[in-house]
């Protein structure tokens, strides 16, 4: 019998002192496996925090699996993704990066698939097994992803214009991704962002749902926030592109809303090509200190990255596509993490790059795993507005919590 070598292993159990029976696990997160194979979704997804990692020092039995046409022996009860990892494969974050992509490992995203005997899976939260044949070129395979909705807005997302009358009638139709590669504590959607139970959709069935739902309401704009949207970035091109397709007016906006963490210089470009005419981005704080506590990202090097890119996203968008695309840049705030001195410095850092472009900040209220913070008052979020006002800012939107207040 062949033997791993013996090395520490992750598993997830239950605290049930912490369990408020909430039915997350069972219902949104779920998980696949008979027995734990450190996969940490349900860890990141539980709204409690009464899920608890420790380390498994036991030895484990090896299996022999195929990939890409060679046999490797792995481990037992570890994820597809892992395995691959065992076997030398790089597993990357960003698009550019890896022989595949596994940026949020919830399952949600569908972005890590691999063709599991002729199937796609998920790699990140799926077991694997002895005999297992992996493929990872999955370019013949269309791309899939959990999505939600689509639904009617009355005010939209960072990048809807102002001038469409927010607050008065429909302006938009939304559909919201799974998954994300933040772990924000403050999770505003979170029961989108953990679900890796639903099914998923193709591109095209989710440009024709959006398309339909825009001539039921009459709307301009069609919206896909999160969650995380950007993390499977072929769905993401071919859904823009089959949007556009269905959508040939010049009146269709076609919006993307995202952290920006990891939006390079070209895939914006193919974004844009792709026919995103509205693109908001989100960097959740200027210091990393900030950046950290707001998105639950304890990496110092990758929480750098993900900051640097965000605001880099923002700028480049700026500088390069401002007569071609209608830009939106998102401020998370609430006092429990955000000074008004680093809100001022945000202003001041959007402000040299373009006085003019939509700045749109949302007072982050509790929920999830921050249900102690308190919603700013409406005479705070007024206090925000005139802050960044202050710092030569044109257009600057605020939630509060009786409505929005625009420029």
């Amino acid at each position: 019998m062949w033997y791993a070598m013996c090395v520490t292993y992750l598993r997830v159990l239950k605290d049930e002192k912490l369990c408020r029976n909430c039915g997350f696990c069972s219902t949104v997160n779920k998980c696949l496996n008979v027995d734990c194979i450190g996969c940490l979704a349900c860890y990141y997804a539980c709204p409690y925090e009464a899920r608890k990692i420790i380390e498994d020092r036991s030895e484990r039995k090896t299996i022999k699996i195929m990939i890409d046409g060679t046999w490797h022996i792995v481990p037992e009860k570890i994820s597809v993704k892992e395995a691959l990892k065992f076997s030398g494969y790089n597993i990357g974050i960003y698009p550019e990066e890896g022989n595949i992509q596994a940026p949020c490992n919830l399952g949600g995203c569908w972005s890590c698939t691999v063709i599991v005997n002729g199937a796609p899976l998920r790699s990140c939260i799926t077991e694997v097994r002895d005999g297992m044949r992996v493929e990872t070129d999955t370019s013949l395979v269309t791309p899939l992803r959990i999505i939600h909705g689509p639904e009617p807005h009355m005010v939209g997302g960072k990048a809807t214009p102002w001038t469409e009358g927010k607050g008065t009638r429909y302006v938009e139709v939304a559909i919201w991704a799974a998954g994300c590669n933040l772990r924000c504590r403050s999770c505003q959607n979170y029961s989108v962002t953990y679900d890796n139970a639903s099914e998923p959709l193709t591109p095209k069935e989710a440009a024709r749902k959006v398309t339909y739902y825009r001539r039921i309401y009459g709307v301009n704009g069609m919206a896909i926030s999160g969650g995380e949207p950007t993390l499977n970035r072929r769905w993401l091109i071919e859904y823009f592109r089959e949007l556009r397709r269905l959508n040939p007016d010049s009146e269709a906006r076609l919006h993307l809303d995202s952290n920006g963490t990891i939006l390079t210089p070209s895939y914006i470009d193919e974004l844009v090509e792709a026919g995103a005419n509205n693109i908001g981005v989100e960097p959740k704080g200027l210091r990393l200190e900030t950046f950290m506590n707001i998105s639950g990202i304890g990496d110092r090097a990758l929480a750098e990255r993900y900051l640097k890119t965000s605001w880099e996203a923002a700028k480049y968008l700026i500088d390069n596509y401002k007569d071609r695309v209608y830009i939106g840049i998102g401020i998370p705030y609430n006092p429990d993490f955000m000074s008004y001195k680093e809100l001022a410095a945000i202003g001041d850092k959007i402000a040299s790059m373009d006085p003019e472009v939509q700045v749109c900040v949302l007072d982050y209220f509790p929920t999830f795993r921050r249900r102690n913070i308190r919603r700013p008052s409406y005479e705070e979020m007024l206090k925000v507005k005139e802050i960044l006002n202050g710092t030569g800012l044109k257009c600057v939107i605020v939630q509060t919590s009786l409505g929005h207040i625009g420029p």
